[in-house]
């Protein structure tokens, strides 16, 4: 049995070089996708241990080291059963050109991601509006699309081009923000008392920054009230918390004063 198999096997040449290429294809094939997967997290890997990577960068250089790796095996594969790879690249040049043509909104996504990572005007773990778009805490800058988290929870993905080509407004890029609300002193009230309680509640609240100094300013007067503004700055974290306190104790503030009068 095993002379004849023999014999089966020496007298067709053509079938041994194509088990041969088939099987140095197939090991190719295994290797190459299983190492371009090792290098997309190892990649991901020495991104999250070094602090010199933005996070930002990291999904894109890792779908591209991948992607790369993975196109070379291709080729390779191809190679092992006579495929000219020049002329091939060639012919993948050709179809690039003409799938670019097709599909020119993807790739001015890609494009724009690009842009989005080399100039990054936002980063991941920034709170960012996209004006007339959305807005959200960037989780991923990705080769087409951006994924933002919503303050609800919701997840947006936003196809990169309607990030580039609108204005981006960066909530977190500065450590500090300037708040201002409004509040309403009745013309019953004493203005100069109302002002000075008001200032008094600034000045005293842990959460406001000394530098630049707190302030409450007349913004305008109405036919039943002043309106009356208060500026602070505070830092980015506390922003939030401190916008509702504000609220919350400005007017508990001003109802006190009535009760006392």
């Amino acid at each position: 049995m095993w002379d004849l198999l023999q014999q089966a096997w020496d007298a067709h040449p053509v079938v041994q070089a194509f088990l041969i290429n088939f099987l140095a294809a197939l090991v190719i094939l295994i290797l190459g996708w299983t190492l371009s997967g090792i290098l997309g997290r190892s990649i991901r890997r020495l991104a999250a241990r070094s602090t010199r990577i933005d996070a930002t960068m990291v999904p894109m250089l890792q779908a591209s080291a991948v992607w790369a790796l993975r196109i070379f095996v291709i080729i390779a594969v191809l190679a092992r059963f006579g495929v000219q790879t020049a002329s091939l690249i060639a012919a993948l040049g050709a179809a690039g050109l003409a799938i670019g043509l097709a599909l020119q909104g993807t790739l001015q996504n890609i494009a724009a991601g690009i842009m989005l990572l080399a100039l990054r005007p936002l980063r991941v773990g920034e709170y960012v509006s996209v004006v007339s778009r959305g807005e959200g805490t960037v989780e991923e800058v990705g080769l087409f699309m951006t994924r933002l988290r919503q303050a609800d929870g919701i997840v947006v993905h936003m196809p990169n081009n309607l990030i580039w080509g609108n204005t981006i407004v960066n909530y977190s890029r500065n450590h500090i923000r300037r708040l201002e609300i409004g509040v309403q002193v009745p013309h019953s009230h004493d203005l100069d008392a109302a002002l000075r309680a008001l200032q008094a509640l600034v000045d005293e609240h842990a959460e406001v920054l000394d530098n630049p100094a707190p302030r409450v300013l007349v913004a305008a007067y109405q036919e039943n009230f002043v309106a009356v503004t208060i500026q602070v700055w505070s830092k980015v974290e506390h922003f939030v918390d401190l916008k509702l306190d504000l609220y919350r104790k400005s007017t508990a503030t001003l109802r006190d004063m009535r009760a006392q009068g």
